[in-house]
């Protein structure tokens, strides 16, 4: 599932900050599932798919329904699509599933954690402290189109508490580096 999820993506995505995204999606969705007990290769599939529309039709006209209607084309579930649909919020698609809500919750924060990363001087996810990630938070004009708000929204909307949910995920990403 995952080979034919990964050939899938590089048929539509070729930039290489958008295929590093997706694998940061990918780690972080794989993680979750594993935390709450669920199907870690259906899950991180659907992080590892949830953008690979964006590279072609980045505009909230196209993007994701371009995506969840070749999903759909190819045979994926339902719930993947939905999820899919729901990680954007103007979409208005209603996140109902477990996996719906991470994949909301991990999407704009593996960006940003990324971004955090970039300005350390390892440049390694395993430094980054959830306190940087909080600072950094509040410098508008860092990592700028991340959505703040959905950011927290995200961790807000699985229950988690945000340093938490930010330390998980670094957790996670830190280990697949």
């Amino acid at each position: 599932m995952r080979e034919a999820a990964w050939e899938l993506l590089t048929t539509y995505t070729k930039s290489e900050s958008l295929l590093k995204h997706a694998l940061a999606v990918e780690t972080c969705m794989r993680a979750y599932a594993g935390k709450y007990g669920e199907d870690e290769e259906k899950w991180a599939v659907t992080g590892l798919l949830h953008d690979m529309d964006y590279e072609l039709h980045p505009t909230a006209e196209e993007h994701p329904m371009v995506a969840a209607s070749i999903l759909r084309e190819k045979g994926y579930a339902e719930d993947i699509v939905e999820a899919v649909l729901g990680h954007a919020n103007y979409t208005q698609v209603p996140r109902r599933t477990l996996m719906a809500k991470v994949l909301y919750a991990v999407d704009e924060l593996t960006g940003f954690i990324t971004a955090v990363a970039l300005v350390r001087p390892s440049k390694l996810v395993a430094d980054v402290k959830v306190s940087s990630v909080k600072k950094k938070m509040k410098d508008k004009a860092f990592a700028r189109t991340c959505n703040r708000d959905e950011m927290i929204a995200g961790a807000s909307e699985l229950g988690v508490p945000f340093e938490e949910h930010v330390q998980f995920m670094i957790d996670a990403m830190a280990e697949g580096e």
